[in-house]
C-alpha cells in the first residue's frame, strides 16, 4: 500500500511539473502595473507660492492632469488657468499638438499682479499672459555645463580648495604645501600660521573663520589608506572591449582619516592649543560651527563603533574643551537616521534628538550649563522628523508615530509642541498615514491621508489646531475596484516576546479564491535604519501585485530589529543582522494562517534586495524548516564586504566573530531549499563580489542554486528581466508549474 502511494505521489508531481502557466497569465500579471492609472484625484503635488498663503497643485483626474489654484486666506479653489487656452498658446509657441489635460508642467509661478504665469515644460521655461494666453519661450532649463555625476560614496578631497576670505574681508586664508597661510588683503603680505603640515598629515582646505575675523579653525587630517572597489563593465555602449571602473569604497575595519581641530589667532599669528586626544578614535568629526559672538565653536564627535556621540564646545580664546551633549549606548547611537540639532543662538539653548529614555524624542538643552533643561516630547512613541522650529513662538512642528492608542504605530502624524513640552497638538488626527506640506509661516498645511486599504483624501488645514478648512480632493477608485483589485489586509500578531505587536500587510491576486490553497511569498527588507511595510494607499506594487497575480499570497512584515519603535525593539539587530526579525515574521505568518486556511505555510518563499537580499538568502540558510525558496538580489551577504558606515553601525567595531556568524558565505553549506542569486555587475552600492563569494561557497559545498548576472546593471532587484526570472523561479519551486517559454515568439 505504501509503495502504491509513493507511485501515485511521483505521478502527481510529474503531472504537476509538466503543467504550464501561460504567457497570458504573465501578461495579466504585468497589467497590474497599470492599476495606478485607475486611481483619480488621489496623488496631489502641492507648491506654495513663496511666503504667501496661495498654492497650486496638480492632480490626475478622469480628464487628465488638472492644475488648481488655492488661496488659503479666502478659502477659494479654482482652476490655476484656462487649460484649453494655455494649451493652445503653448502648442502655437512650441509647434506641438498636445491636448489640454495632457500637459506636464513644473515650477508654476505667478507674477505679483497675477497677470502672468511662468512654468517649465519640456526642458524649457515659458511664460503665459493670462489675459491673452499668448505663450513665449523664455530659455532652456539647465543649459549650462553640468559637472560629471558624483559617486554617492566618494570621499571628499580636502587637500585643495579656494582661499577663504575673512568676514571683514581683511584677510584671506589658504593652504600651501599642506600648511595654513593668511594673506593681508591690503599689503598682500603672506603669513604662515602652521608649520607642521605634511602630505600624510595635512591641514584641510576647509577653513572656518570666526564671525569677528580674529580667529580661524582648520582640521588637521592624518591620511588613511583608501580602499578601491573594482568593477568590470563587460558590455559598454562606447566600445567593444570591457572597461575597468573604480570607486572609493571603505569597508568595515578599514582605517579612517583622523581630523583634529586646530585654532589660530590671526592678529597674533599664533596657534591656540586644543587637546583633541579624546576625539581621535573617531568615525567622524563634523565641521566647526562658530557662535555668533565668536566666543566659541562647536563640533560633533562620532566615536568609532557608534557607542559614543558628543557635541563639543571649544573656547575661542583659550582652546579649552567642554562637552555640551553626550550620548552613550551599549549597542549603538543611531547617528544616521535619528539625529537632529538646532542651536538657538539668542537663548543659548539646543534642541536635540535622543533615544536616551528608550524612545526617540526631543530635548531642550541649556548650552551654558551643558545640561538638559527639559524633555520636550516623551512617552512610548517616537519623533520621526522635525519639520520646523519657530524660535519666536518657541514651538516645534514635527512628524511622530505611535502616540495614538489602537492605531498602527507606524502611521505618521504631524504635531505642534512648545519648547517646554506643553501644548502638544495633533494637527492631523485622523487614524491614517499623513503627508503634509506647510505654508512658509506654518499657518496652513495641505494634508493627504490614507491607509493601505483606504483611498487618499486631501484637505487644507489650519496650522494652529489642525481644523479642516476645505476638502480639496477625494480619490476615486471605482475603476480600480471594477478591475478586481483586492484590498491589502493589515494584520498584527505578537512578537517572540509574546507582548509586542508586529505589523504587516497581506496582498491577494485579483482572482483570489478562499477555497483554494496558495503558496506564501514574503518580501523582506530588514534594514535596521527604517521600517518598510507600506502604510499609505497604493493601487499596485509591481513586485507584489504582479507576483501575486500568478497565484501567490504576498506578505510584507516589519519584525524586530527594524526602526520607528522602541530602542529595545531595534537593538535586536545589534551584531546580529542574521536575525532579521525572522522569529517574529514566522510567528506572524503562522498566526495569519491559523485563521486563513488558504495560506499554505508548507510552501513559503521569500525575496528581497540589498540588505533584503542578505535577509532572503539568510532565510533559507538559517530557517530552512520554514522558508523553502528564496531570491536574493544584490545582497550584502557578508557584512565585512559591504560599505563601512552602514555595517559598522549595526554590526559594531572592531570587527568581531559576529561578522562571520552572520555571513551567508560562511554559512552557505546550510542551504536546504531553493535559491536564486541576482546581481548587477556594476553594483557600486554593495560590492557584487559579495554575491559571487556566496556562489563560490555554495559550489564548494556542492549545493544547487541559480545565479543571474546582469551586465551593465547597478544596485537592483533585477529590473524587468530579473522580475521575470523571479516569477519563473517561484512558479517552478512553489507552484510546481513550468513557466512559459519566453523565447517563443
Amino acid at each position: 500500500m505504501k509503495q502504491l502511494f509513493s507511485i501515485l505521489l511521483v505521478l502527481l508531481i510529474s503531472w504537476n511539473l509538466s503543467a504550464q502557466i501561460t504567457a497570458k497569465d504573465y501578461e495579466r500579471a504585468d497589467s497590474t502595473a497599470n492599476f495606478s492609472n485607475l486611481v483619480y484625484n488621489g496623488s496631489v503635488t502641492v507648491n506654495w507660492q513663496d511666503s504667501t498663503h496661495v498654492f497650486w497643485y496638480s492632480v490626475k483626474t478622469r480628464q487628465g492632469t488638472e492644475y488648481k489654484l488655492v488661496n488659503a486666506d479666502l478659502d477659494s479653489v479654482a482652476p490655476a488657468f484656462d487649460h484649453e487656452k494655455l494649451c493652445k498658446g503653448l502648442n502655437e509657441a512650441s509647434k506641438e499638438t498636445k491636448k489640454p489635460y495632457s500637459l506636464e508642467l513644473r515650477r508654476l509661478k505667478y507674477s505679483k499682479d497675477g497677470k502672468e504665469l511662468t512654468f517649465e515644460y519640456n526642458g524649457s521655461t515659458w511664460k503665459c499672459n493670462l489675459t491673452s494666453y499668448k505663450v513665449e519661450k523664455v530659455d532652456a532649463v539647465g543649459n549650462g555645463r553640468r559637472d560629471a555625476e558624483r559617486y554617492w560614496n566618494e570621499s571628499d578631497d580636502e587637500t585643495a580648495g579656494r582661499p577663504a576670505d575673512s568676514p571683514d574681508k581683511k584677510w584671506s586664508a589658504y593652504i600651501r604645501e599642506s600648511n595654513v597661510f593668511i594673506k593681508d588683503s591690503k599689503s598682500k603680505k603672506d603669513i604662515q600660521l602652521s608649520f607642521d603640515g605634511s602630505p600624510g598629515d595635512y591641514y584641510s582646505s576647509r577653513i572656518y573663520w570666526s564671525p569677528d575675523s580674529k580667529n580661524l579653525v582648520v582640521n588637521k587630517i592624518r591620511k588613511n589608506e583608501k580602499r578601491t572597489l573594482y568593477l568590470i563593465e563587460s558590455s559598454p555602449k562606447t566600445q567593444l572591449q570591457p572597461i575597468l571602473q573604480k570607486r572609493d569604497y571603505l569597508k568595515p575595519g578599514d582605517a579612517l582619516p583622523i581630523k583634529r581641530p586646530c585654532l589660530f589667532n590671526v592678529e597674533k599669528a599664533t596657534q591656540i592649543a586644543i587637546d583633541t586626544k579624546a576625539f581621535e578614535n573617531q568615525f567622524d568629526l563634523s565641521d566647526a560651527d562658530w557662535a555668533p559672538d565668536s566666543k566659541n565653536f562647536t563640533f560633533e564627535f562620532n566615536q568609532r563603533g557608534h557607542q559614543l556621540y558628543q557635541v563639543v564646545e571649544v573656547d575661542g580664546t583659550t582652546g579649552a574643551v567642554r562637552i555640551l551633549i553626550e550620548e552613550k549606548s551599549k549597542t549603538y547611537v543611531e547617528y544616521s537616521g535619528k539625529h537632529y540639532r538646532n542651536d538657538l543662538k539668542d537663548t543659548k539653548e539646543i534642541i536635540w534628538m535622543s533615544e536616551r529614555d528608550g524612545w526617540n524624542h526631543l530635548y531642550l538643552f541649556d548650552a551654558k550649563k551643558a545640561a538638559v533643561k527639559n524633555q520636550i516630547t516623551k512617552g512610548e512613541w517616537v519623533v520621526r522628523e522635525v519639520v520646523d522650529v519657530n524660535e519666536k513662538d518657541r514651538t516645534i512642528i514635527f512628524k511622530g508615530s505611535g502616540k495614538n492608542a489602537g492605531e498602527d504605530p507606524y502611521d505618521i502624524h504631524y504635531y505642534k509642541v512648545k519648547f517646554d513640552g506643553t501644548g502638544l497638538v495633533d494637527l492631523t488626527p485622523e487614524p491614517f498615514e499623513h503627508l503634509a506640506v506647510f505654508s512658509k509661516d506654518n499657518k496652513f498645511l495641505v494634508d493627504t491621508y490614507s491607509s493601505p486599504k483606504t483611498a487618499p483624501v486631501t484637505v487644507l488645514r489650519n496650522g494652529t489646531d489642525g481644523k479642516v478648512l476645505t476638502t480639496l480632493e477625494e480619490a476615486d477608485i471605482n475603476d480600480l475596484q471594477a478591475r478586481g483589485w483586492k484590498v491589502p489586509e493589515v494584520f498584527t500578531a505578537k512578537a517572540r516576546d509574546g507582548k509586542t505587536d508586529i505589523w504587516g500587510n497581506i496582498y491577494y491576486p485579483t482572482n483570489f479564491d478562499p477555497t483554494k490553497s496558495y503558496p506564501v511569498i514574503e518580501y523582506i527588507y530588514a534594514g535596521p535604519q527604517g521600517a518598510f511595510v507600506a502604510k499609505s494607499f497604493r493601487a499596485n506594487s509591481y513586485s507584489f501585485t504582479g507576483l501575486a497575480e500568478l497565484g501567490f499570497i504576498i506578505v510584507s512584515i516589519d519584525g524586530m530589529g527594524t526602526s520607528y519603535r522602541s530602542k529595545a525593539f531595534q537593538d535586536v539587530c545589534y551584531k546580529n543582522l542574521k536575525d532579521a526579525g525572522f522569529p517574529d515574521r514566522i510567528l506572524w505568518m503562522k498566526a495569519a494562517a491559523a485563521t486563513r486556511p488558504y495560506m499554505d505555510l508548507s510552501r513559503v518563499g521569500i525575496f528581497g534586495g540589498s540588505a533584503g537580499g542578505q535577509n532572503a538568502c539568510g532565510a533559507v540558510l538559517f530557517h530552512p524548516e520554514f522558508y523553502k525558496a528564496a531570491v536574493a538580489s544584490c545582497g550584502c551577504h557578508d557584512n565585512r564586504m559591504d560599505k563601512m558606515w552602514w555595517n559598522e553601525q549595526w554590526m559594531g567595531y572592531p570587527i568581531g566573530k559576529e561578522y562571520a556568524e552572520c555571513s551567508n558565505v560562511v554559512n552557505a553549506d546550510k542551504l536546504e531549499g531553493q535559491l536564486m542569486l541576482i546581481v548587477g555587475e556594476l553594483d557600486d552600492n554593495v560590492d557584487p563580489s559579495s554575491t559571487f563569494q556566496v556562489a563560490d561557497a555554495l559550489i564548494k559545498a556542492k549545493k544547487d542554486f541559480e545565479l543571474v548576472v546582469l551586465p551593465g546593471s547597478n544596485h537592483t532587484l533585477g529590473g524587468t528581466y530579473g522580475e521575470t526570472k523571479r516569477r519563473d523561479f517561484f512558479v517552478r519551486t512553489l507552484l510546481g508549474l513550468t513557466p512559459p517559454n519566453h523565447n517563443k515568439k
